[in-house]
Formats: structure tokens, sequence, C-alpha cells
């Protein structure tokens, strides 16, 4: 792929390849690194409808199970995020591990390191102390087993394929995602948290943090907001109304 500069990047700026470029997570991410002064490839499936654009910012059209198309969009960063994602279905899916294994593919083909990725904190359940008896004993054993089943297994799956590359790569786990309009004092651990929300916001700014940072590499990352967070019933009537 083309470089987006005319100049030189300096030490603090990097040329990022961001896959689920176009979700709510996604363009978030994209416009904080060009915020930064990054330069970005945004991946998407539907280049003609993405909303952004910017000098710094090339919009690929890649769908993560066409490994020809990843690898093009991979070409030339220094570190790729993607915060690929799909809306929670019975039936089986695998856009998170087939997603991954193409991008693995394409990073070690053209020796890109740097992959942080987003998953969930389902993945691993534990308690939460912030979220009651609702939360630890009806909602979350609930989801899992139900309707987020198919979304849990392909994420384990999507780390599993992960642990055995030898890409530096930093999953990052969140928590119940809302929409907030800036960047909190959010906790991240490679340990579990408490918090049972994370807004999206947060979570564009970790994604980006890792691009240039090795403190999480090779860990699975929880990050949660208490800023701003919907309670817990706030939540489940949004989800109980929510409409496509």
């Amino acid at each position: 792929m083309i470089g987006l500069r005319t100049q030189p990047r300096t030490k603090d700026t990097m040329k990022i390849t961001v896959f689920g470029a176009n979700g709510l997570t996604g363009r978030q991410l994209v416009q904080r690194a060009l915020d930064a002064g990054h330069d970005v490839v945004a991946a998407t499936r539907h280049p003609a409808d993405y909303p952004l654009t910017h000098e710094r910012m090339v919009v690929a059209e890649a769908d993560a199970h066409d490994p020809g198309a990843v690898a093009r969009a991979v070409e030339g960063a220094d570190a790729v995020l993607s915060a690929l994602g799909v809306p929670f279905t019975r039936k089986p899916i695998d856009i998170y591990s087939a997603g991954v294994s193409a991008i693995v593919e394409a990073m070690m083909l053209h020796g890109v390191k740097r992959l942080a990725v987003v998953s969930s904190t389902a993945v691993e359940p534990h308690r939460h102390a912030d979220g009651g008896f609702v939360l630890n004993r009806i909602m979350q054993p609930m989801v899992s087993k139900t309707i987020g089943k198919t979304t849990y297994t392909d994420m384990r799956a999507m780390e599993a394929i992960l642990r055995e590359s030898m890409l530096h790569w930093t999953v990052i786990r969140s928590a119940g995602l809302f929409d907030a309009d800036h960047v909190s004092d959010y906790q991240a651990s490679d340990g579990p948290l408490d918090g049972v929300f994370t807004s999206r916001a947060d979570l564009a700014d970790l994604l980006l943090v890792q691009a240039g940072d090795t403190n999480y590499v090779g860990k699975a990352v929880e990050i949660t907001t208490s800023e701003g967070a919907p309670t817990l019933w706030q939540m489940i009537r949004r989800e109980a109304f929510k409409r496509d």
C-alpha cells in the first residue's frame, strides 16, 4: 500500500492499521489516532460509506475473511489494532478467530509485530464486586450460555490463536460497552477488575496506547469505566428496547 506521507514520520508517530474501523469503537479509535498525528489505514468492508476523512488516512476495503485484502491493509504498518466485532447471535460466528488468523498471517508476511485486539471480560468470567447478585448470579451466566455463547466461544478461539503466535500481542477485554463523549480516568489491569462497564471512548484510548507501549505485551487486560457509566438496570432497559 502506498505510504501516506511525503515527509518522514517522527519517532512519536506511526502508521497504524485499524480493523473494524467503521464500528462504534473503531471510528473513535481512528479519530484518536489521527488527532495524535499518526497515519491511519482504516480497514472496512464498505469504504464508500466510511464517514471520516483526513489527509493522513487511507480507507482500505478489507473483509476480515479475505487474507489478501487483509495483507494489503497491513503492509507498511508499524502496528495493527483490531476493534472487530459483531452483535450477539445464537448462530455460529468466526469473525474474531478468522479475522485474527488473517491478521496474524499478514503481519508475519510483512514483518509487523505489534497487535492489540478487543475481547470481553466474559471470556474468562469472574465475580464483579460492582455487579451484585443480579449480574454475577443471573445475567452473566445467562448471557454466556445463550445469546453470547457463540461470541465468547469465538473470542476464546481468537485469544488462543494469539497465544500461539510470535507477535507482540495484547488482548483488551472490555466490560459492558456504553457511549461517552470523552476519555475518563479509567481502570486497566492484567488482573480482574470489579467494574462492569467500559466506555467506548476509554476502550479506543487504551487500544491506541498499545500501539506504542509494551507494558501489556503477551497479556490480557481488563478495562472498566466508572465515570458516567449507566446503572445495571439502565443497561438492561436499553438492551430490552433496542431496535435494529
